[in-house]
């Protein structure tokens, strides 16, 4: 916890806004995405969904293949307890759903379904795009299976199973955005990315959740921005978004939300 607060500190005194960025490309994403203050109809759908499991009695025994929990000691833990504390905010929730609508997103894949919050919102961002997404655990799969049903969300299709035997079942498969929440580790995370490489695009963003979870989560994401495939990269503390734009020298953004 400490090293978080450090790190915010510091992350405040070198970020900007929009004011700050002189590349159109990302710009326009930040005007247009990051600072859309749209009142859009799927937050209500997002909003009922998140409702809907902080209102659940079911407990559940969750197998843990990341880095553990801060929160919980131990692995039978509430739906609702899930969702609360281990879920994606609102917040990001809502960004999360702008930027698949605003990149149009076809072809979406998430590593780390958990009681399916984010999973949720790529899928309203744009209903007519496939969004696949992997999760270790059965049995908080079969919880974010149940919400996906009751919330008529079609266009999600799961996958039990890990990263990796995902990887090496789907060698080919293009993605548009790939949003990485599944394990906060150094070694994991850079193995994920260079797993993910052959299926980035010109015009992909990979996603990586808590740059700034540990030192070593932090090395890791200084090592992937450093990749000559990464163009253009962004550091929004709780989130990193690299791009592989051709186009586009290479260039790093430091962006408050």
């Amino acid at each position: 916890m400490i090293y978080q607060i450090r790190s915010y500190l510091n992350f405040l005194k070198r970020s900007t806004n929009q004011h700050g960025v002189h590349s159109p490309f990302v710009y326009d994403l930040v005007t247009r995405c990051f600072y859309d203050t749209t009142n859009y109809h799927e937050y209500t759908i997002l909003k009922d969904f998140r409702k809907e499991l902080l209102h659940s009695s079911k407990h559940i025994e969750v197998t843990d293949f990341g880095q553990g929990s801060r929160v919980f000691r131990s692995n039978k833990r509430k739906v609702a307890a899930i969702a609360k504390n281990a879920g994606i905010s609102p917040k990001r929730q809502q960004l999360l759903f702008r930027l698949a609508k605003y990149l149009s997103t076809q072809k979406v894949l998430e590593l780390g379904t958990s009681v399916g919050l984010a999973t949720a919102a790529i899928s309203l961002g744009n209903p007519s795009s496939k969004v696949i997404t992997v999760e270790g655990c059965p049995n908080t799969a079969e919880v974010a299976r149940h919400y996906f049903d009751l919330f008529q969300l079609d266009n999600i299709r799961q996958y039990i199973t890990s990263f990796e035997k995902y990887f090496s079942e789907n060698p080919s498969e293009d993605y548009d955005l790939v949003y990485i929440d599944g394990n906060h580790n150094k070694e994991s995370t850079l193995q994920y990315f260079r797993s993910l490489l052959k299926n980035a695009t010109n015009d992909s963003v990979f996603i990586f959740d808590d740059i700034y979870w540990s030192k070593k989560m932090t090395e890791a994401w200084q090592e992937i921005i450093r990749h000559p495939k990464v163009t253009v990269s962004i550091d929004s503390f709780y989130w990193g978004l690299v791009f592989f734009r051709k186009e586009q020298q290479k260039e790093h953004f430091t962006i408050r939300m």
